[in-house]
């Protein structure tokens, strides 16, 4: 069944259900009542977020809204969260984990401690985009880019490959933000496609390139886009879904050369915790968001690449299928810790 039917079918239910409720409440007794009562007081969700509150926020009302469940969000880092949920174990009170990159998803399923979704959910999203043991579901695509200062440059001057960004005529000018999870997914999957050793030397050389810090994408692309700094590795979107037209601004986009690992396409997605095993309400929400009407806000308000239908990709940017995708296992990308103490070790972190 596609996305829309499920949506379709939830949304037949739950007027069933209604319909069903009222009439109870109106040819009933008053316990009957109580017990409607009851009933809704029981529909709540516990979600772990790794995404922004101003980015998905919105998106949870909608899904309150629509299926009348209560949703209690926590909001921090994926990373964070995924150390926390290994730390919790199956005492956790999430249900649901929400994490902007494969990487903390695949941490926390190594453990044991994500349920297998339904391969009606799964199924939906192209195999390269999703895990292979269906413990979790992409939701969007993330490209990874190089956002430059077309004052500076032009497009053709600026490196397809990240690995010619460690050449001495680079130094100092790349923005790169060690603590952010996408960066850390970007340098697992380096590790998963090129080795232990590649990995290392690549973080090596950024160091020893004078890479500049920068604590969130967000801040680096202002300061691209500031000629404050030249070049930055970030997501498209942070540029895409720029309050004007991003065609216009000073910073501008480079995609890395197709096959290359400078053209990671990763994912956000969404898993339900072991302990959240039978939910409905866990599983409603999971549903919502690779429903027509999730995929549609994640394009529309997120600039992200949807997974899911017919949707077209966000404006000013190449097509999902024309990125030219490296061959990465996201399902590999799990070794979250492993990479974190590498960018720790070479002193970027």
């Amino acid at each position: 069944m596609t996305a829309p039917g499920r949506t379709a079918a939830f949304f037949a239910s739950a007027v069933a259900a209604a319909m069903l409720l009222t009439a109870c409440s109106t040819a009933s007794s008053e316990p009957a009542a109580t017990e409607t009562v009851a009933a809704d007081e029981d529909r709540t969700l516990v979600v772990y977020s790794g995404r922004d509150e101003e980015l998905v926020a919105p998106l949870i009302e909608q899904f309150e809204d629509a299926s009348g469940i209560d949703v209690e969000v926590r909001y921090a880092g994926s990373t964070e969260l995924a150390a926390q949920l290994l730390e919790e174990g199956s005492a956790t009170p999430a249900q649901v984990f929400l994490s902007q990159d494969s990487g903390a998803l695949g941490a926390v399923a190594a453990e044991g401690l994500l349920t297998t979704l339904p391969s009606e959910i799964t199924s939906l999203v192209p195999s390269k985009y999703t895990s292979r043991d269906d413990s979790w579901v992409g939701l969007t695509g993330r490209a990874r880019v190089i956002a430059y200062d077309s004052e500076k440059y032009t497009a053709d001057q600026i490196p397809g490959d990240v690995w010619q960004l460690l050449d001495p005529a680079w130094q100092g000018k790349v923005g790169i933000v060690p603590a952010n999870a996408s960066f850390q997914s970007f340098i697992t999957a380096m590790r998963v496609q090129e080795g232990e050793d590649r990995a290392r030397e690549w973080l090596e050389g950024m160091k020893a390139n004078g890479a500049q810090i920068f604590g969130r994408n967000g801040e680096l692309l202002e300061a691209v886009n500031a000629g404050a700094v030249d070049v930055g590795l970030i997501n498209h979107y942070y540029w895409a879904r720029s309050e004007q037209d991003p065609a216009t601004l000073r910073a501008q986009l480079k995609f890395g050369d197709p096959g290359s690992i400078g053209a990671l396409v990763n994912v956000t997605g969404a898993g339900i915790l072991a302990p959240a095993e039978g939910s409905s309400e866990a599983l409603e929400f999971v549903e919502y968001l690779v429903s027509n009407e999730g995929q549609t806000y994640f394009l529309e308000e997120t600039y992200e690449y949807p997974l899911i239908g017919d949707l077209e990709g966000p404006a000013g940017v190449p097509p999902l299928a024309d990125l030219g995708a490296p061959d990465v296992d996201l399902s590999q990308l799990s070794s979250l810790q492993n990479t974190v103490a590498m960018i720790t070790e070479v002193g970027l972190l």
